[in-house]
Formats: structure tokens, sequence, C-alpha cells
């Protein structure tokens, strides 16, 4: 029998499993990963973040077993937050040779030394208000901000990081770190700016694994209006032209939009920061058996790679490499 109709089939490519992955746009693999460790001073410390399942602080003498486990699962970049047990008005653990990113940098480097060390550099866990740089007059000082920014950064790379992350938002920062990394002797060391950083509501479960909530105030006066676009760009624009080798887009699921406009811009490597709010939100909801949670984790990663992200970070890298292994 023939058809009167004429139209395009488009379900042809559909028709299979095997036909479905043979003209798939997008992939998940391991090598876009990077997996957010939180790590704490002390000994025999392992702490699940009660708003993050799975999610725990470690101590350093439960690194070497962590990095072991990821290196098995395929991960190859982990990105520091360390947790102090002391801090002060200027967030000096940031900045200190003995700071616990910078033991935990060392201690990585020297015993899973193949393991890239993304150094998250930022103050705001270190500092007793709880902001990322410095107060006067109830207020964080930009500039006077940037120069314990530059000491972190130095310090972090002189332990061995491999990529430092600036996450501050302070105008500048990319210049002055690259400037005091470069007359550091580093001038090889790749800075991954947090270069699109809005303050964003799905921070809340971070800032209970960090410690770092504000202890006055919000961080709305250097972290973006979610409301703006063109804003973003005007950012990123500025971090490349200041040296940044990648740009982070923060959060990720909320602003796929920002990631797509990046990726437009700009040739360098693009970040996607898949935060802490929108892992507990699923986890949540799988916990309570609203959502097929491989299936939706799988789709929204893949959501920010179809968006123009290069690479991903995320708390669900390790469940991720387990599913793309079966």
């Amino acid at each position: 029998m023939t058809n009167e109709w004429e139209f395009k089939r488009h379900r042809r490519l559909r028709s299979t499993p095997a036909m479905r992955s043979l003209v798939r746009e997008n992939h998940l693999q391991m090598d876009d990963f990077i997996y957010p460790l939180f790590i704490v001073e002390g000994e025999n410390i392992k702490n699940e973040v009660p708003s993050m399942p799975d999610v725990y602080q470690i101590s350093l003498d439960h690194v070497k077993t962590e990095m072991e486990e990821l290196q098995s699962l395929g991960i190859k970049a982990v990105m520091l937050f360390g947790v102090p047990n002391e801090k002060d008005e200027e967030g000096t653990g940031a900045f200190v040779e003995s700071g616990i990113v910078q033991q935990a940098t060392r201690l990585i480097k020297s015993k899973v030394p193949e393991m890239l060390v993304v150094a998250d550099t930022c103050l705001c866990e270190y500092t007793s208000h709880g902001h990322c740089g410095v107060i006067h007059h109830h207020d964080v000082d930009n500039d006077e901000s940037l120069k314990l920014l530059a000491k972190t950064a130095v310090s972090q790379a002189e332990a061995g990081a491999d990529i430092i992350a600036p996450s501050n938002m302070m105008d500048g920062f990319v210049t002055v770190i690259r400037q005091a990394l470069d007359d550091a002797g580093y001038k090889n060391i790749p800075i991954m700016s947090y270069a699109v950083k809005y303050a964003s509501a799905f921070y809340g479960p971070f800032r209970e694994a960090a410690d770092s909530t504000p202890q006055f105030g919000d961080r709305k006066t250097y972290q973006m209006d979610p409301a703006n676009r063109r804003e973003a760009l005007r950012e990123a624009e500025t971090d490349v032209e200041e040296g940044a080798d990648f740009l982070i887009v923060k959060p990720a699921m909320s602003f796929l939009d920002i990631v797509r406009d990046v990726r437009n811009q700009s040739n360098v490597p693009v970040v996607a920061y898949n935060v802490s709010g929108e892992y507990a939100m699923v986890k949540a909801a799988a916990q309570n058996g609203w959502v097929d949670e491989q299936a939706l984790v799988l789709e929204k990663l893949t959501a920010m790679k179809r968006a123009g992200a290069d690479l991903i970070i995320s708390y669900f890298a390790k469940d991720v490499a387990v599913w793309l292994q079966n």
C-alpha cells in the first residue's frame, strides 16, 4: 500500500539502542570529571556531610585510600577544599605552608603523583567571618583581599598543585594571581578561574561541608546576580584577557544558557560546576523513590556537555564511573 503522505522520518535514527548510540552527539567519559574533596585537620576522620549523602569530610590519613579508590574508578582529577580547625580575620590557614590543602596536596603528589590536583583558591573556609576576603567597614576590601589570594595561590603551587582555581570573585583576581605565580617561577601552572560564579541558593550543602557560611550579610556584592546574563560574558571575557586558562560557570544546572554563551564566546576550556545543592536535591528525591537517580544524573550531566562544557566538577563523579562501567 502506498502512503499518500510525505514527511521526514526522524525516528529511523532512534529505532534501536545500537542505532541511538551510533548517532549520539554528546558523551560522558571519565576524563570529563573533577571530583571535589573536603580535607579536614585531625586523624581518623571520615564524616559524612548530612545534606550530601555519600560525600565525606576526610582527614589526611584517609587521603591515600581515597586516591586509590578514585584511580580505580578512572577519576584523574580532584579539587581540594580545606576545613581548618582554626580561623582568623585574614584566613591565614589558606596560605601558610602547613595549611590543610597544602598538606593534602603534598601527600597526594607524593603517593599518587599522576592524580591531577586542582586547588580551590579562596579564603572563606579560613576566615572567622566566612567571607572571601579582608573585611573593612563591614564589606570585603577587594584590593587588600587580592594580596592574600595571591599568597594563597603561590603557596598552593609550591605544595605541588597542578591547577590554581580562584573562586573568590574579586575584581582583578586573575591578573594578580597570574603575576604572582609568574614571579614565583610558576609560569606553567594554569588558572582555572571561577569566572562566572552566581550568588546562588544552591550552595547551602557546600557551606555545611566546608564550614564556610558567612557570619554576617551575604556575598552578593562580589558574586553575581542570577538575573544577569550579559554580565557573565563580561566577567568571562575579562578573565581570559587577564590570563585564565579555564573558565568555570557555577552553578551549572540552572545556568546552562550561560555555559553555552561562554562556550560560544571563548576558546578556552569551559568547566561546569554541578554544585552541592544540585547534588543534594537529586539524592533526596532518589532516597524517597521519586526519581530514577542514575537516569536523572546522566541526563543532567549530559545536558552540561551539550550546553558546551568540556569538563564537569561533580560530586556524582564516583557514581558516574560505576554507571559507565556497567
